[in-house]
């Protein structure tokens, strides 16, 4: 059952994307839903009933939490009251559900029910961050929040030294620096990226530039909700030819020839054996 609005009478699960930070991006739909909703699942329930404060909407719903540790357990209890006819209303403290946020469990066991669930366009920091990055984004990637531990972080990184897509994540303020800073080593230091801080809030600041530069402008510290884009790499020519000098140039530092061939054939994606077949053709 793919998603839909509900017949009359029927239940459906409604998921929204709520503000990032200023209530004027709400849209006109969510501002009906949070008053039409008989239940109003929510990753913060102060924040929904803050909200709908700011927004001038009276809640005649209930509002339940909805999050991370008590998911599983809502599932249930939600599912049927869908399956009784009622409006139920999933949003989270910022953007849109599923995103990073609780969300996609509910939406799966819903669908496996045979409900209907229909989705209110919002705000996403995601496709915000895109936008303002400055970067070539019409192919991308999104990777949540970057791994918290160096090793991994590093490991990760490692898998977008040849992405071709710009790669879009969250980082803990805390941690940015710590990030940047890997990021400027195992990619290089000339990446382009872009760090978008308290968007659409009071404080909104977008810093664009090298990983080199914006590692050393983070080492002072950041505060704020942090989006980070890293651009994709630049295209790597295959042809051995190309990469004939870096083979020499390792030869002459003393290494043995096949290895070398198979170090640039590793870092560039040319074949090794025409790499050593050209090296050899050079001597």
């Amino acid at each position: 059952m793919g998603s839909q609005e509900a017949q009359d009478g029927a239940g459906v699960l409604v998921v929204a994307g709520v503000p990032m930070g200023n209530p004027g991006d709400a849209t006109a739909r969510l501002i009906a839903a949070l008053g039409e909703a008989d239940i109003i699942a929510a990753e913060d329930t102060r924040r929904a009933r803050t909200l709908a404060s700011q927004l001038g909407v009276e809640l005649r719903g209930r509002v339940l939490s909805f999050y991370d540790h008590n998911e599983q357990g809502r599932i249930p209890q939600l599912l049927d009251e869908i399956a009784g006819g009622a409006r139920v209303l999933l949003i989270t403290d910022a953007g849109m559900p599923s995103v990073s946020d609780p969300g996609y469990r509910l939406v799966a066991a819903v669908v496996e029910a045979g409900h209907a669930v229909t989705c209110l366009p919002g705000p996403s920091a995601v496709t915000t961050a895109l936008a303002l990055s400055g970067l070539p984004v019409e192919r991308f990637c999104f990777d949540g929040f970057a791994p918290r531990k160096s090793g991994a972080r590093r490991t990760w990184l490692a898998e977008l030294t040849t992405e071709r897509r710009a790669c879009v994540f969250f980082e803990s303020p805390h941690r940015l620096a710590e990030t940047l800073a890997d990021a400027a080593d195992v990619l290089g230091p000339d990446r382009r990226a872009a760090v978008c801080r308290e968007l659409t809030k009071t404080y909104e600041e977008v810093r664009r530039g090298p990983l080199g530069e914006l590692a050393a402008w983070a080492a002072d510290g950041v505060r704020g909700e942090i989006t980070v884009v890293i651009a994709g790499a630049a295209a790597v020519s295959t042809d051995p030819t190309d990469h004939l000098g870096a083979v020499l140039r390792r030869v002459e530092a003393g290494e043995r020839l096949k290895d070398a061939c198979a170090a640039v054939a590793a870092e560039t994606g040319a074949s090794k054996r025409e790499l050593y077949e050209a090296a050899l053709a050079a001597r």
